[in-house]
């Protein structure tokens, strides 16, 4: 810390530093407040998301489509969680004092989880939709093997749309400090990365999201899926949940945007506070999302904890799985069906006798008469 602090006071490296000399980790309640939250989040969500992992590997007895999704946003939301004590340090110390290299992975893990995140999220609305309005062709989609290849695409895609956030971070001196964040030589690279951002990671998915779930809701109300409310409602939860926090930071993105786009004048200059006060609070606040899962979760499986214990949370997954409540419907549908042919053939067979007897006595006086 000391030797990086030294090189960004040294003469040659001052020169480096842009022509601001405002920087995101420079007001300290913003920052104060950033470390408390991703705090609380470490603590809630790294041990939540890694009981989660345990839960289905280790105790669910199916791995039904549902699970896998959920499975792989704890994957990526743990994954995220388990970098936040590198931020906790730097909003403390106000100086990133873990290298170039380091600013460029963090980042770029925190961009790819953040996408993998709201792409899953995106996965099972779809997966939902096909399910209740085609349940016929729902068993095209459950194979593992065609879950699998669409879960490693998923990742493959992810990782690619990444790739911005090493290019465009970089640990630099600002003044006696060093900060990590992005560094554009050109407004127009501003808005390449925040708009990119802003369409992969939230308009593109959650307008699938929300067309997904109009039609769900639509199609709930007309046939009344009773058994599937309740999973239905677990998800919504984790969509409006990661809206919720994820907003804010998207919404400071836009304003560095429109900063980067104005021409230089009084704006210009209060578009630039905007961001840099906020950007520590609301890139906290997004981190809240990858913990609130863990507790959605634990709310929605109460009344599994003292029938299943520990396994309590891979029951949950289980139950909210669409696939087997398809299935459990054909073979309620498919019993009744058999139950009516049984009770069909019964009373045919109660008819019989009657019909023998009625054909008897109609045959006895034929032959009196003769």
């Amino acid at each position: 810390f000391l030797l990086q602090s030294r090189n960004c006071l040294s003469p040659v490296n001052s020169t480096f530093s842009s022509a601001g000399n405002e920087t995101i980790v420079d007001n300290k309640i913003a920052t104060t407040m950033g470390a408390l939250i991703l705090s609380l989040v470490f603590l809630l969500g790294f041990p939540g998301n890694l009981f989660i992992i345990w839960s289905i590997l280790a105790r669910a007895r199916k791995h039904n489509v549902t699970t896998l999704l959920i499975l792989n946003l704890a994957i990526a939301d743990g994954s995220l969680m388990a970098l936040t004590p590198f931020f906790i340090v730097y909003l403390v110390m106000k100086t990133w004092v873990f290298g170039n290299v380091m600013c460029k992975i963090l980042f770029y893990l925190c961009l790819a989880n953040m996408y993998a995140s709201i792409q899953l999220i995106m996965l099972m609305s779809v997966y939902r939709l096909v399910a209740v309005l085609w349940p016929r062709r729902i068993s095209v989609i459950t194979g593992r093997r065609t879950v699998m290849r669409v879960l490693a695409v998923v990742w493959v895609l992810v990782m690619i749309a990444s790739i911005p956030a090493p290019i465009f971070r970089e640990a630099r001196c600002k003044g006696p400090i060093s900060v990590c964040d992005s560094y554009h030589d050109k407004d127009s690279e501003v808005v390449l990365q925040y708009m990119l951002e802003l369409v992969l990671g939230f308009l593109m998915p959650y307008t699938v999201i929300v067309i997904s779930y109009f039609c769900i809701l639509r199609r709930i109300r007309q046939t009344k899926f009773n058994r599937r409310i309740r999973s239905e409602k677990l998800i919504l939860a984790i969509v409006l949940t990661f809206c919720l926090f994820w907003l804010p930071y998207h919404v400071v993105n836009m304003v560095q945007v429109t900063w980067a786009l104005y021409p230089p004048g009084p704006v210009k200059d209060k578009l630039g506070e905007i961001w840099h006060k906020s950007r520590a609070v609301t890139s906290s606040i997004a981190f809240i999302s990858s913990c609130a899962n863990p507790v959605l979760y634990f709310f929605a499986g109460k009344s599994y904890i003292r029938r299943e214990g520990l396994a309590f949370m891979a029951r949950l997954f289980e139950g909210a799985g669409i696939d087997s409540g398809t299935r459990k419907s054909r073979q309620n549908s498919q019993n009744s069906r058999d139950k009516d042919k049984d009770a069909g053939s019964i009373m045919l067979k109660d008819k019989e006798p009657d019909s023998v007897t009625n054909s008897s006595s109609n045959t006895k006086p034929a032959k009196n008469g003769k």
